[in-house]
């Protein structure tokens, strides 16, 4: 109150002066008086309600029965609505599926290509199937005096079981093929030796029963074996079986494998090229291959090691020895699947057999010396994956160090070589024997995949090989491969489709006389040249079950060489129709 009273008094007394200030001088100026206090808030205590209120009115609580009546009265209305339609839609047919086919194929050069499958369920888990081919041509190669047709039929019968348990089917086979030596020199032969009278053909026959058993579930997961007699027209023949067992055990992300390997193959040759003693030869190789695999969301690894005893005879020597080698390799996805880096090391005892070597040049002679490739170890890296929805990659390199690689070279006229006049028909230069060596391999290769639609697939490959060997040359092993293909589904009823090849040089050998003496002979290299090959092929679904075709091979006519000397057919085309039906 005091503080009241004092300020109170301060502004009569200041409105008196200023009223008698006014008097005197009206001009006095201006003044500003700033008071300030600081702000000193108070925070009153909060109001609670400090119990639930009770409602005394006990009507309140009392829900009161409402009735609802509904009254109906007639309208007049003259709305007629439309009848709905249900929609179309437009059903795919279902395509029907055939067990069973036959094709039938003519073309020039008098050959022909035909094939039978059929195949029929016994019951929900059992089944059987035969397969018949045949492809065989008159020949006709132009340059070549000798007879130069070849035949190839085979007959495959099947016998299958599926059980929930396991899985498990036997196989058996028989197959014939014909060929002729019709590739030679023919500056070093007069006009007798080379004419058709002269029996260069050769024949070989495979009889073969297998089977394979599949597990579910259990340590023991699969086993292959299989029996293959194989024997030609010269008395040469060839026994073969193995056994691949393989146990797995799986222990949360990680798997441990264990494979077997038992491998036997045994035959004789009549005589060596040279000399007319027999050749008998066999080779055992039995080989464990434990490995443990480990696998996440990205990444999938395997450390493993082959160990490998191998007893080998070639006549009366013998030779037995131990092979270990590293089986490891691994891929991490670095983008998912568009993007998967990869890598290893592996290695292993490659068993070779006659079968084989006939299988990949059926002009070999029958005077081969027969042992396994030791393959010390293939190092490789590479990258995969996916360029679009659509299109796939692969690029790999690698490194790959070989003893005992077997080579095929062009054998020695014995006509020069000897002078014999009276040879067989292997024995004019026109076949190939094996050399073994040492070979290292650097290799490159690319792939790229693309489906760009469902009736349009496309395919190119290429790899690029360099050798090192303690040969004169790597004998016939290509430089440069390239591949490529399309498919194209035109419409429903046509499709059509062409593959090109490309393969690079290759290096072989030829020999002449250097003296008056046919015993003295030079060893020459000469090249090979590389060959580009087209083909193609067209074809008319005229319904379910029958479709024409047309194909084209060798579109460029080149009598190119495969082999030295062997220049192969020219442009062949092939009109022909499959038939499709069930039993």
């Amino acid at each position: 109150m005091k503080t009241a009273y004092k300020i109170a008094i301060i502004a009569a007394i200041a409105a008196t002066q200023g009223a008698y200030a006014q008097k005197k001088d009206e001009n006095i100026g201006t003044e500003v008086v700033n008071v300030v206090k600081p702000y000193t808030p108070t925070i009153s205590d909060a109001f609670k309600v400090k119990e639930t209120p009770v409602i005394e009115d006990e009507e309140n609580s009392t829900k009161k029965e409402i009735q609802y009546n509904i009254f109906s009265y007639p309208v007049a209305s003259t709305f007629s609505p439309a009848k709905g339609r249900a929609a179309a839609v437009d059903k795919e047919a279902r395509e029907k599926y055939f067990n069973n086919y036959a094709t039938l194929g003519l073309g020039n050069y008098g050959t022909i290509n035909g094939e039978i499958f059929v195949t029929q369920n016994l019951d929900d888990g059992q089944y059987v199937g035969g397969l018949l081919r045949h492809l065989s041509s008159q020949g006709g190669i132009e340059g070549v005096k000798l007879d130069n047709n070849y035949s190839n039929t085979g007959i495959d019968l099947t016998y299958g079981n599926r059980q929930k348990e396991y899985t498990w089917s036997t196989d058996l086979g028989f197959q014939h093929q014909g060929y002729n030596w019709y590739g030679l020199d023919y500056s070093l032969f007069d006009e007798n030796a080379t004419s058709t009278d002269l029996d260069v053909k050769q024949t070989y026959n495979t009889a073969y029963v297998g089977g394979k058993l599949t597990m579910r579930d259990g340590f023991f997961h699969e086993a292959q074996a299989q029996y293959k007699r194989f024997w030609d027209g010269f008395n040469s023949a060839e026994n073969r079986f193995f056994i691949t067992p393989s146990f797995d055990i799986d222990i949360s992300e990680t798997k441990v494998k264990f494979d077997v390997v038992a491998d036997y193959v045994g035959g004789d040759f009549d005589h060596y090229y040279f000399a007319q003693d027999a050749i008998t030869y066999s080779n055992f190789n039995l080989g464990i291959q434990p490995s443990i695999q480990y696998q996440n969301k990205d990444l999938a690894v395997q450390f493993g090691a082959g160990v490998f005893y191998s007893m080998g005879k070639q006549n009366e020597e013998s030779k037995n020895k131990v092979y270990i080698y590293p089986q490891v390799k691994g891929s991490f996805k670095v983008v998912g699947d568009l993007m998967v880096a990869y890598a290893g090391a592996e290695g292993t005892l490659k068993q070779n057999s006659y079968a084989d070597f006939a299988g990949q040049n059926p002009f070999v002679s029958p005077t081969l010396t027969v042992a396994p490739t030791n393959q010390q170890y293939d190092i490789y890296v590479g990258l995969k994956g996916k360029l679009a929805s659509a299109i796939s990659y692969n690029l790999r390199g690698s490194y790959m160090n070989e003893d005992d690689r077997a080579f095929f070279a062009a054998n020695n006229p014995l006509e020069i070589a000897t002078g014999a006049t009276s040879l067989k028909g292997y024995q004019y230069g026109n076949s190939f024997t094996l050399l073994y060596d040492n070979l290292k391999t650097v290799s490159f290769f690319g792939e790229l995949k693309a489906d760009f639609s469902n009736t349009v697939r496309f395919g190119i490959n290429g790899t690029y090989f360099n050798y090192t060997t303690d040969q004169a040359e790597a004998w016939n092993l290509p430089s440069i491969k390239v591949g490529a293909n399309l498919d194209v589904d035109i419409t429903e009823k046509w499709y059509a489709g062409t593959n090109i090849f490309f393969v690079g040089d290759r290096k072989d050998r030829i020999f002449t006389v250097s003296s008056p003496d046919p015993a003295f002979y030079d060893q020459q290299v000469v090249t090979l040249k590389s060959y580009f090959d087209v083909n193609a092929n067209v074809g008319y679904h005229y319904n379910d079950r029958l479709t024409g075709f047309i194909k084209l091979n060798n579109i460029t006519g080149q009598n190119y060489q495969k082999w030295l000397y062997y220049p192969v057919q020219g442009f062949q085309f092939m009109l022909g129709a499959t038939y499709k039906f069930n039993l």
